[in-house]
């Protein structure tokens, strides 16, 4: 689960400053990329509730917490079963940040905030990952856009 002991191009340690929790193989591929595109991919733990009940998902959420020592959460879904478990683990840990929604765009400007807060960090990204979603196109093929 953790990759404490990588370092980036130049050298530079690694160490997880958040986790990634998705369904399925959501948080691996998106982990993937950001180390494909940046080489940063170690500061960025990943997550999935692949045959886990609610319970399990709480609990390996708060052992990768403690053994990563990362203080950022990002989660897929808002409402879905890893943001319900990283806000248990909140309560109990208040330094611990939950970003719902994760995308692309967040994930790599998160990896590149390494000079503020985590808190800072993460909203940041939030509102990166925000403003990098658009609509291309129009709906009903109208050249004009709206009708």
């Amino acid at each position: 689960m953790s990759d404490a002991g990588k370092s980036d191009a130049a050298g530079t340690a690694l160490v997880p400053r958040a986790l990634v929790a998705g369904h399925g193989e959501f948080a691996i591929g998106i982990v993937s990329a950001v180390e494909q595109i940046t080489g940063r991919g170690g500061v960025l733990v990943a997550l999935t509730n692949s045959g886990l009940g609610a319970d399990e998902i709480v609990r390996t959420l708060r052992d990768a917490v403690t053994s990563a020592g990362a203080r950022v959460i990002f989660t897929d879904l808002p409402a879905g079963s890893w943001t319900i478990a990283a806000r248990r683990v909140q309560r109990d840990r208040p330094d611990v940040v939950v970003v719902t929604g994760a995308n692309l765009p967040a994930l790599l400007d998160f990896v590149f905030q390494t000079h503020v807060t985590n808190d800072e960090a993460a909203r940041h990204s939030a509102d990166k990952g925000r403003g990098a979603m658009v609509v291309l196109g129009s709906s009903g093929g109208s050249a004009g856009g709206a009708d």
